[in-house]
């Protein structure tokens, strides 16, 4: 995997901090995926640092045998990100001087203490136990990605590799969750979600009721505004060629796109549709977000709109799911050639959305200031 970015219940095991003034129901979980596989990393809590409140972010390498440590380098270069979070580097020094050259020397910011000025780096002295190649997949790069896992994990989630196609469920699985959840993808300023992700296209049709296309209408709403946008606009996709021409190419429009879009406006969200997925598109500018219907209804034009920049979220769960929208990138690896985009949006993404539930539930009384 690329890169993990990963909030903890508690410092890792073995580390010693002062203790959290309180703590506060507060879930970002940003993730990278290798391949088919996710591997789950914890959530996210905050503390009292000075009078702010501020998230504490656990950050691994990664596949040591790809650009992760490479892209947490030029990462943690950036001191913009030390200003807004509390940020721990579990890795060797070894590694991170690697990582460092596979930047190309550039500067990575550390602290004796995670802060303001700069990530804590909390070496195990285990790096040497997991001899890797470069640009090889290999067992013992794995088992480095699972023992800072390990490192990082205070809550009881199990490790995980899996297909897409059961990503989602296991990891709710894990939380003991049976709500709603969709992948939610973004490029720039458009969020897009899906009625359906990875299931064959001949079970489409069949999935789509007013339930389903409901559920994530207000799922991508809830998301758009903890994300700072107060009042999102909402299109929605149509399945069937043209709108379905009126019952002619098919009814899923009539009988239940519609009929969501009507239940979501009597709910209070600015949402319309549907409309033909040919040109919604390029009408994207009027919106916050789009309800798709299937996977690559959405994803095409997502990825021609911003491919090397794009984020990936699991939406519904109790702790949000970010990824990048790229993986290990061997044919790159060690040649500084990685673009740091996506990891520097995801970075973004999980920080906003942690910010302004800090706030909500401060304005809701839930902490004290």
């Amino acid at each position: 995997m690329a890169m993990h970015l990963r909030a903890m219940f508690r410092p890792p095991s073995g580390y010693s901090d002062a203790p959290f003034d309180t703590q506060i129901k507060l879930w970002v979980l940003v993730l990278c995926p290798s391949t088919s596989e996710f591997y789950i990393m914890g959530s996210m809590k905050v503390h009292n640092h000075s009078h702010s409140w501020r998230p504490r972010l656990a950050v691994i390498l990664g596949d040591p045998s790809g650009i992760g440590r490479e892209l947490i380098a030029k990462l943690l270069s950036n001191p913009t990100n030390s200003q807004k979070a509390d940020i721990f580097l579990l890795a060797d020094q070894s590694e991170l001087e690697s990582a460092v050259v596979d930047a190309g020397n550039t500067q990575v910011l550390l602290s004796s203490s995670a802060g303001p000025n700069g990530a804590e780096l909390l070496d195990d002295n285990t790096a040497d136990k997991y001899p890797t190649i470069r640009a090889k997949v290999s067992k013992a790069a794995g088992e480095r990605v699972i023992h800072q896992h390990k490192r990082a994990l205070s809550l009881v989630l199990k490790l995980g590799g899996m297909k897409e196609v059961d990503e989602q469920r296991w990891f709710a699985s894990q939380l003991d969750f049976n709500g709603r959840t969709s992948e939610i993808n973004l490029a720039g300023p458009l969020w897009t979600g899906r009625v359906t992700s990875h299931i064959g296209l001949e079970e489409v049709a069949g999935r789509i009721t007013k339930e389903s296309t409901l559920e994530v209408i207000e799922l991508l709403h809830r998301l758009r505004r903890e994300s700072g946008i107060s009042f999102p606009r909402l299109g929605v996709c149509a399945l069937n060629p043209h709108n379905g021409e009126s019952g002619s190419f098919g009814r899923q429009e009539i009988d239940h796109i519609q009929p969501a879009v009507e239940a979501a406006r009597a709910k209070g969200i600015d949402v319309q549709g549907p409309f033909p997925c040919d040109t919604i598109v390029i009408k994207r500018q009027h919106f916050d977000g789009l309800v798709t219907l299937y996977h690559d209804q959405g994803q095409i034009a997502m990825k021609l709109l911003s491919f090397d920049g794009g984020v990936t979220m699991l939406g519904g769960l109790p702790i949000p799911v970010a990824t990048l929208a790229h993986g290990t990138a061997f044919d790159i690896a060690g040649k500084n050639f990685a673009a740091v985009t996506s990891t520097q949006n995801v970075f973004d993404i999980a920080f906003i959305i942690a910010e302004r539930r800090i706030l909500a539930q401060i304005s809701e009384g839930d902490v004290a200031i």
